[in-house]
């Protein structure tokens, strides 16, 4: 994902999620901006493109913030035989503000890893 082109930068997460109204197994949200995130699933998924969907995020127990929910439209699948990687835009949070939080704990959160990295 290195190579796209994003008007917002995505955060790597390690949230747990649950797609509102589809059997998906574990879902996994895999990374996060203001604008649009990725899911994972250990289930074949079929979903249509732009379906909107009511997303719960469980943020990790680290972050010290409640789950919340997002509603997104879906964009892109890779399905397949027993998993699948769902990318969404975000259309709104009804928990706007616990939302914001999240991002910026994952925006902090990665900017403390790279400095760790720098010599």
């Amino acid at each position: 994902m290195s190579s796209e082109k994003r008007k917002k930068s995505r955060y790597q997460s390690q949230a747990k999620a649950r797609i509102v109204g589809l059997d998906c197994g574990e879902v996994l949200l895999k990374d996060l901006s203001i604008l649009g995130c990725r899911l994972t699933s250990d289930k074949h998924i079929e979903v249509e493109p732009s379906t909107r969907f009511e997303i719960e995020i469980i943020p990790e127990e680290i972050a010290d913030i409640g789950k919340f929910e997002i509603i997104a439209e879906s964009k892109w699948i890779n399905d397949k035989e027993n998993s699948a990687e769902l990318g969404f835009a975000i259309l709104e949070s009804p928990k706007g503000r616990q939302f914001q939080r999240y991002v910026d704990y994952l925006a902090w959160r990665s900017k403390m890893a790279s400095s760790e990295i720098q010599p």
